[in-house]
């Protein structure tokens, strides 16, 4: 079921993790914050939505990392219920597809309770001092790429907040599966 996260709440503070990652490591946000800024993605391995644009988030998040934009990604979904999200698979799509970033397991959900995270792919852009400057669309796709020159929305807002601090004041939501929260 397609579900879309709430508009930015400018300036919301991001809270602080600790998680471990699929390259042996263990992060916090000060370890991905970027000098210019920070972008947390919430996403998964098996989501239509974000295997349709992985390849784009990959290419945007090699090009904010070269402007000073630290970057991860964060896995929260229930791997007991959704076994292509667990650990070891997440491990293997950050080999195969050369991730350049961090990829972070949220076993817990904390993190994505925390965060507010509502989709994958869900996307949390912070100025340099970790408020919020974005929560929109990687571009116009959806469970389908859009045309190879459609607008590049996440990245053109987290160059305007490496620029200036600020985001952009329109933004599209992001869409994509719900998170998979484990059963309470």
């Amino acid at each position: 079921m397609a579900v879309t996260p709430p508009v930015c709440d400018f300036g919301w503070k991001a809270p602080d993790f600790t998680l471990p990652a699929t390259d042996g490591r263990t992060y916090g946000l000060s370890d991905i914050a970027g000098p210019k800024g920070t972008l947390v993605m919430f996403i998964c391995n098996h989501c239509p939505y974000v295997l349709a644009v992985l390849d784009r988030i990959l290419r945007d998040a090699r090009d904010l990392q070269a402007l000073g934009t630290g970057v991860a990604a964060i896995c929260s979904n229930d791997a007991a219920a959704y076994p292509a999200d667990g650990f070891e698979q997440m491990a293997e799509m950050a080999r195969e597809k050369g991730f350049a970033f961090p990829y972070l397991h949220d076993e817990t959900q904390q993190v994505a309770r925390a965060w507010g995270a509502a989709c994958t792919p869900d996307f949390f852009g912070l100025d340099a001092s970790g408020g919020l400057q974005y929560r929109g669309r990687l571009d116009a796709s959806g469970r389908n790429p859009a045309p190879p020159d459609a607008r590049r929305e996440l990245f053109e807002a987290m160059r305007m907040v490496a620029e200036t601090g600020r985001g952009p004041r329109d933004q599209v939501p992001s869409m994509g599966c719900s998170i998979k929260w484990k059963a309470q």
